[in-house]
């Protein structure tokens, strides 16, 4: 279909819409539905995890599912974000720290479409984390690239930024692995 056809909508579209959508290039995109508990359980330690790093330090926070208004155009919804300075109603400054948790139907937006805004609006790092592998691939900005920072599976990753910020992955994939033996 000729892109003449695709309306386009702005933030002040975006502001009246029920449900849970992002708005990429003027282009509504309906979220995935409900995440299922492997997601909440993963979102819930890695926030734990950046949280407990960032409790001596004042500047920054952890926010879960936040929108990042970047312009007019481009609304996102990160699962999780780190953000220093001052903070609104939604984000609206590029943040330190971006993690999103890939599942079958997110897997191309977060490791292309979000991939390529993240590093244009100069995230510092970036965290992709897929439960059923029990892995994180993390990406730093160096220049205007990302370049892979590694993969975690049990291990400590160390992000240095203004606040030193530690994610052991090990305590993060911990419960979920516990809950998999069971079943």
């Amino acid at each position: 279909m000729p892109a003449k056809y695709i309306p386009n909508y702005t933030y002040e579209d975006y502001k009246k819409w029920e449900g849970d959508w992002e708005l990429i290039d003027g282009i509504a995109i309906a979220m995935a539905p409900s995440p299922i508990s492997d997601h909440q359980i993963i979102l819930a330690q890695i926030t734990k995890e950046i949280a407990n790093s960032l409790d001596e330090c004042e500047e920054c926070f952890v926010l879960v599912e936040e929108d990042w208004k970047i312009d007019e155009e481009n609304v996102v919804r990160p699962d999780i974000s780190v953000v220093c300075g001052e903070i609104g109603d939604f984000i609206q400054k590029a943040p330190e720290i971006i993690v999103e948790i890939v599942s079958p139907t997110t897997a191309y937006k977060d490791e292309n479409i979000k991939f390529e805004i993240y590093e244009k609006e100069k995230v510092k790092f970036y965290i992709l984390v897929y439960p059923k592998d029990f892995k994180a691939k993390i990406f730093r900005l160096t220049g205007k690239e990302y370049d892979k920072y590694g993969d975690f599976f049990d291990q400590k990753a160390i992000l240095d930024l203004e606040c030193k910020i530690e994610i052991d992955f090990k305590n993060v994939f911990r419960k979920l692995k516990k809950l998999r033996k069971k079943i």
